[in-house]
């Protein structure tokens, strides 16, 4: 996994326990899901608007 070994991911999640503790651990992993979700999401959606301008748009610029 990316070359780290069970010590170097033991030692990221020990200080990563000092900066946030225990508590926002949960929290965190919650909203680093949802964000990696809505990343896959929006990479997966392809969808493309080519939906021609309405004659009023042209008439205003």
């Amino acid at each position: 996994m990316f070359g780290l070994g069970m010590s170097e991911l033991l030692i990221i999640l020990v200080i990563v326990l000092l900066i946030f503790g225990v508590g926002k651990l949960p929290e965190i992993g919650a909203n680093l899901g949802k964000a990696i979700k809505g990343f896959k999401k929006g990479m997966s959606d392809t969808e493309i608007d080519v939906t021609p301008k309405k004659e009023e748009d042209k008439e205003k610029k």
